[in-house]
């Protein structure tokens, strides 16, 4: 302790230092994950319809990141009385960004791929930050050969278009894509709203395809407990996250913001729940775009999220 109190060492403050996830230590030989958490950046949005930009979201959430990195004493809530990540009882690593090469698609998507293959491979939860929506494809692709799992979008847009101008790999595909998977046993895709890329038959086949599909203003009707009865108890969940689901009062920094969004604790809690009453396998968390938002509050948003979401993933599994 010194005169003053404190803990000795560096002091170690948000603007100091490298800007990895949380300031959690970089791992740069991807056979050598040892961690519980593996967060790896998708800085592809080659993908997009419309505003670019979502490349540079691993690098603005990073930086955002740094203004929760907590040191050695975890995050204490209140509210729940709980300190999560606490790192006596979770360790997490970033291990940098998948390589993208420019114009192709389908080798980006394969380096992505290999990945979060790799953190499987670690035994590592994989938290990957995107990147446009497509990066959702590779990362469902890497989980073939294990076991099922239900996936739970929440977004503003369905994204289940099959095929549109011979594009099957973009960012309005990746719910079709995963869909067609053997061991994704279902969706529930929430937030969806408003004027969409996806037409009329894109929903009839989500729904014929195991989705239950609901809107903000449906998901606020049913409240939080009633919502998450919809989702299958006990069955292992893949999250896939776009910061789009939330309102762009709070969330302008993106490529296709809707109004009539989600709101912080509305999510929060969702995830909470799920993470209280099922094992999430992966998550990913995309279609950030710093560059719309001078503020900076879209990408602080995103870290915010992602490091409650996965302090009580932590938590929840370890049963503390």
């Amino acid at each position: 302790m010194t005169r003053h109190g404190y803990e000795t060492g560096r002091l170690n403050l948000p603007f100091v230092g490298i800007c990895t996830f949380g300031k959690y230590p970089l791992v740069e030989d991807w056979n050598a994950i040892d961690a519980d958490v593996a967060v790896m950046g998708a800085p592809f949005d080659a993908g997009t319809q419309w505003r670019a930009g979502a490349r540079m979201g691993p690098r603005g959430v990073r930086e955002a990141s740094t203004l929760f990195s907590f040191g050695h004493a975890g995050a204490y809530d209140h509210e729940d009385d709980v300190t999560y990540l606490d790192p006596a009882r979770v360790s997490i690593v970033d291990i940098g960004d998948a390589d993208i090469i420019h114009t192709d698609t389908l080798r980006s998507h394969e380096n992505i791929e290999y990945g979060v293959r790799r953190i499987l491979a670690s035994g590592a939860l994989p938290v990957v930050i995107g990147g446009d929506h497509s990066v959702n494809i590779p990362c469902i692709n890497a989980f073939e050969g294990q076991e099922p799992f239900h996936l739970v979008q929440i977004d503003a847009h369905l994204d289940f278009v099959d095929e549109r101008h011979g594009v099957r790999y973009g960012h309005g595909n990746p719910m079709r894509r995963a869909a067609e998977k053997s061991y994704v046993t279902g969706l529930t895709q929430l937030g969806i709203r408003n004027v969409s890329s996806t037409s009329r038959e894109g929903y009839e086949d989500a729904r014929a395809m195991g989705s239950d599909i609901l809107s903000v203003r449906q998901a606020r009707t049913l409240g939080t407990e009633a919502l998450l009865r919809r989702i299958p108890e006990g069955e292992r969940i893949y999250l896939t996250i776009d910061i789009d689901a939330f309102d762009p009062s709070i969330a302008p920094g993106t490529g296709t913001p809707s109004h009539g969004g989600f709101l912080y604790y509305e999510v929060l809690e969702l995830l909470d729940g799920i993470a209280r009453r099922n094992e999430v396998v992966g998550i990913d968390l995309v279609e950030v775009a710093p560059d719309y938002d001078p503020t900076g509050s879209t990408s602080i948003l995103a870290a915010q999220v992602l490091m409650n979401l996965i302090g009580r993933v932590a938590h929840h599994r370890q049963g503390l």
